[in-house]
């Protein structure tokens, strides 16, 4: 993971500064470290007050990141020249908050001549504003560009870079350009945003389309981390400015519209935020309140409770071992399926090692079919009943249809439901000590051996679930939802035995 150490000030309100830059950094899969320069009261409406943190401790800061944890960026605000110095930080992306977006001059002139003498000369790369590039080169004595067009843009973006930083991102938002490339005089002539990039020899023009949005606070400090992050994970200077223009042109074409005034950025624009932390989708998925009475329908339906107490029925509990003898055939089916349909060996054996299982529960099947009287050919000479035939075919299809995970999820009810619902039955044993025929059912479904294969399907799934998107986890309930329901319809088949 790549470390960028932020040095810059603090915005309450959290769409510009430190907690935007912490935002951007998570959002490109970064490793945040900040140096506060200062603390601000803020909004969206403006800054009502600033405390100052002193210089030596910022720098105390500073020290305390680089020496521990190490630095491969450093993205900064602030007149730290000496810093990066001392510790030969290789990359640094220098953002000068010098001018507010109303156009109050931010520094005073002492410290802006502080950045143009000792920080622009150890600078990868600078990224002002319009207002900001001017202010710079007035307060290096020389003369104020005037911007009438693209040109003007690339002129001033050169005179910057003489003097010193490797690279200027000339940001050219306050200097909306028509479709000729001059400088816009009025809100309908706007339609082009013109970033400059310079390296010393050439200028590359970033283009965007302008867009009418008040919700542009923070965008600075937002792209200078951007940029940083794409450069400590690629040295391509060009590519971190596109990458980290078009990061910032998105965070503010789907702003949250925040606040009253200048609202933030959505700098989670393309991140899939997981509602589960990693293995516990399936936790996730039963706890879920679409899900739950499906659930509770299927694991507490009044055939599995006569199951429990022993009132089952024999001719029912006949119907249904039966019917779920031709079942396990196509469970055997699905899961060899999902084996065929896994990418990588270790999953390819899971499903193996659970299409074994099916088989040693089939022969545990049989033999208690037998004590009831039912032989394996007489079962397999039975019609399958439809509610047998609605679920397999539905599952095989889902198999054919989807991936493998889908497959798992719809495989899941049968799986895990049969641990589940045994499990409990099992501990009403405890209590209940009368004798009940059905307990070696019981039994099967708590032993060891059927507790390791269920471990193994939720594995599986819990692998995948992981990487799945919030569209698709939703798919994907839907899909449980369904096959829940089949279970139940299975039991409903069981206790009407024809």
């Amino acid at each position: 993971m790549k470390r960028i150490l932020v040095i810059a000030g603090s915005d309450s309100s959290g769409g510009a500064g430190l907690e935007a830059d912490q935002k951007v950094i998570a959002a490109h899969g970064c490793y945040a470290m900040t140096a506060t320069t200062a603390l601000t009261a803020q909004n969206t409406q403006g800054v009502q007050d600033i405390h100052t943190i002193p210089s030596d401790f910022v720098q105390k800061q500073i020290n305390a990141c680089i020496d521990d944890i190490g630095v491969d960026v450093v993205k900064t605000v602030s007149v730290v020249a000496q810093s990066l110095r001392d510790h030969n930080v290789p990359i640094s992306v220098v953002d000068p908050v010098m001018v507010s977006t109303s156009g109050a001059q931010l520094l005073p002139e002492a410290a802006v001549r502080i950045l143009c003498d000792e920080l622009l000369p150890v600078t990868t790369i600078l990224t002002p504003n319009v207002p900001e590039a001017q202010l710079i080169l007035r307060e290096s004595g020389l003369p104020v560009i005037d911007i009438q067009d693209l040109e003007g843009l690339k002129a001033l973006a050169t005179a910057v870079h003489d003097l010193g930083p490797r690279y200027v991102l000339v940001k050219g938002g306050h200097l909306p350009l028509t479709k000729s490339y001059k400088v816009a005089k009025s809100e309908d002539e706007k339609q082009i945003v013109a970033n400059v990039l310079h390296d010393g020899h050439t200028s590359t023009i970033i283009e965007l389309p302008y867009q009418d949005s008040k919700n542009t606070h923070g965008t600075g400090c937002s792209l200078a981390s951007a940029i940083a992050c794409n450069l400590a994970n690629n040295p391509d200077v060009e590519k971190a400015v596109r990458s980290a223009c078009r990061y910032v042109e998105a965070g503010i074409r789907s702003s949250p519209n925040l606040g009253k005034g200048a609202g933030p950025l959505n700098h989670f624009h393309s991140m899939q935020i997981s509602p589960f932390a990693p293995g516990s989708f399936i936790d996730y998925m039963l706890d879920r309140n679409d899900i739950k009475p499906a659930w509770h329908e299927y694991t507490h339906h009044p055939f599995v409770e006569q199951l429990g107490d022993g009132t089952l029925s024999e001719d029912s509990f006949k119907h249904y071992m039966i019917q779920d003898y031709l079942y396990l055939i196509h469970f055997a089916r699905a899961n060899a399926l999902a084996g065929y349909k896994a990418k990588d060996l270790d999953d390819i054996a899971a499903a193996a090692q659970i299409v074994t299982s099916i088989r040693y529960e089939t022969d545990l099947h049989i033999a208690e079919c037998a004590k009831l009287g039912i032989t394996k050919e007489e079962m397999e000479q039975s019609e399958e009943s439809q509610a047998c035939t609605a679920y397999t075919r539905y599952v095989l299809d889902i198999g054919h249809a989807e991936d493998s995970l889908a497959l798992q999820i719809s495989l899941l009810p049968c799986l895990l439901g049969y641990s589940v619902i045994a499990k409990r039955l099992h501990a009403r044993k405890t209590v209940d000590s009368k004798p009940n025929r059905y307990q070696t059912w019981i039994d099967n479904y708590t032993a060891d051996s059927y507790g390791e294969v269920v471990a193994t399907g939720r594995a599986l799934i819990e692998k995948h679930a992981a990487h799945q998107s919030p569209r698709r986890i939703e798919e994907l309930v839907k899909i449980l939802i369904h096959a829940t329901k089949m279970e139940t319809g299975f039991w409903e088949m069981a206790s009407s035995p024809v």
